[in-house]
């Protein structure tokens, strides 16, 4: 007797299918083009490999028992699973990744990334996209370590990280704003470091996993709500939850409408040179699309500054 591994092949599971459909084994022998014989011997051989009964045989029907219902239900999943390892496959053979990873820093345009998102599935559309979102130093650690191939907005300089490249993709302002209600609004002249230590302040969380977390713009023994993304910073602020430096193509439209309020403080707005980063160890043709998107300034710059209002 045949083992369950060796009667369950794809076309065993795909003759299950057709008898299932057709409604009885006189009418998927039809449909396959074989005698009805053929059909009822090879679903006796996997059903004693099974030890169980797939089919209801009290009627002129096929109908499917609960197990055969069951198998039927695991054989469909499992049919799309090996198309799908054949699709990757080809994928492979031709040149594009099966999958492609880029790490997202929170102070990067959102909408301008879902929009070559977009572009790339119209030319590419057998290859899956996986988009993490990443702040500060974990922005570069997903990169290191193998997590992502590509990652957008390093505050951080790659340094000498072996198959690793980087490139500028240009410099943003950080501005201090605060709520118009947030009782450094009516702080006259520029804030103290003092002054700003009394109030809360917003800041997003390292994604960091390992090592030491990364910090900026906090004072020692300051109040201090942690959110996760520049994107929920930026509500806590709108909300008069704290203040802190955001991106000024951030906050620009809420400072153009009133909902932010722009302050001068004494250690003065910060420019933050922002680069991107890929492994170059044969990069695959989703990983070239990307890195060819990224040498024009234009897309450079909309991945800095086009941020979509909270």
């Amino acid at each position: 007797m045949q083992s369950a591994r060796e009667v369950l092949t794809p076309d065993a599971l795909a003759l299950l299918q057709t008898v299932a459909q057709a409604g009885s084994f006189a009418a998927a022998a039809r449909e396959l083009g074989v005698v009805p014989s053929a059909v009822t011997y090879r679903i006796r051989q996997i059903e004693d490999a099974l030890d169980v009964l797939l089919f209801d045989r009290s009627s002129r029907q096929a109908r499917l028992t609960e197990a055969g219902t069951e198998l039927l239900r695991e054989g469909g999943r499992l049919l799309l699973e090996i198309d799908a390892v054949a699709n990757r496959v080809k994928r492979v053979a031709t040149g594009w990744e099966s999958q492609l990873t880029i790490a997202v820093d929170t102070v990067i345009s959102s909408s301008t990334v879902m929009e070559l998102a977009d572009a790339f599935f119209t030319l590419a559309p057998t290859t899956r996209l996986r988009l993490r979102d990443e702040s500060l130093s974990g922005t570069l650690e997903a990169l290191t370590s193998g997590q992502a191939d590509l990652a957008l907005g390093l505050a951080l300089e790659p340094g000498n990280s072996a198959g690793i490249q980087s490139s500028v993709l240009g410099e943003v302002a950080f501005v201090y704003v605060v709520a118009p209600h947030h009782p450094l609004t009516a702080v006259k002249g520029s804030l103290k470091d003092e002054l700003l230590q009394k109030h809360r302040a917003i800041a997003v969380a390292d994604s960091v996993q390992r090592g030491p977390a990364l910090t900026r713009g906090l004072l020692a023994g300051q109040d201090v709500l942690t959110v996760s993304t520049m994107r929920a910073k930026l509500d806590a602020q709108l909300r008069g939850l704290g203040g802190g430096f955001v991106p000024e193509p951030m906050a620009r439209p809420y400072l153009e409408s009133g909902r932010l309020v722009l302050k001068d403080v004494q250690r003065g707005s910060r420019m933050v040179r922002l680069s991107y980063a890929w492994r170059s160890a044969s990069p695959g043709r989703a990983l070239q699309w990307w890195l060819a998107q990224l040498e024009s300034p234009a897309t450079r710059r909309a991945l800095m500054e086009q941020h979509a209002r909270a």
